[in-house]
């Protein structure tokens, strides 16, 4: 006579839905607790949301794949900390959507560059990598100094961040389009990367 357990592995069917609600319970199990450690969804002390302009930048940052060759995630390592600061912690990023931590470093990891280097480095860097980083591989992105920031759907998208939990005012909304008249998308790229991680401090 077959036992309990024979059943289930000789009826494909029955282990299969077993099989799902075993590893949707060990899931839950292992999510739902997140949502209610303050750690992992209340911001650092000093964390403000994007202002329109950091917001373009991190756009155009998406759009050109920057996220493919560095990394947003600091590891608590020291060989991590000595290189690039203060580990990365959750509370620095309940702004982001979606967050950009990464895992590939072709290039260093960007989470404490903000402060770093100056606006001018930055966009000599941009231009042409290798005339700051003489053994950069980074392909340069001279047509961010002549394109206009897209203010298109700034507006909407401070609405969209509002109702995800980013605390922007009415004032702060309305006010956006012309936070972005006169910037290039070299100015947006600069603001997104000036602002990285300086809601916690360097030890360097």
């Amino acid at each position: 006579m077959a036992t309990g357990h024979e059943k289930i592995e000789t009826n494909i069917g029955l282990m299969i839905a077993l099989i799902i609600i075993v590893v949707s319970i060990g899931g839950l199990v292992q999510i739902v607790p997140l949502f209610f450690q303050h750690s992992t969804t209340q911001p650092v002390d000093g964390l403000e949301p994007y202002t329109p302009l950091q917001l373009a930048g991190r756009d155009v940052y998406v759009r050109e794949g920057c996220y493919l060759c560095h990394s947003q995630m600091i590891r608590p390592f020291r060989a991590e900390t000595e290189r690039y600061g203060h580990y990365s912690v959750a509370g620095e990023f309940v702004y982001d959507r979606p967050f950009l931590w990464g895992s590939k470093r072709t290039g260093p990891d960007l989470h404490r560059v903000g402060g770093r280097y100056s606006d001018e480095w930055h966009r000599v860097h941009l231009i042409n990598p290798r005339d700051v980083v003489p053994e950069s591989i980074m392909p340069g992105y001279p047509w961010l100094e002549e394109t206009p920031a897209d203010a298109t759907h700034i507006t909407r998208k401070l609405e969209v961040l509002r109702m995800l939990g980013a605390p922007y005012t009415d004032e702060q909304i309305a006010g956006a389009p012309q936070a972005l008249e006169g910037k290039t998308e070299m100015d947006a790229m600069i603001a997104y990367l000036q602002n990285m991680g300086l809601a916690i401090k360097t030890r360097r």
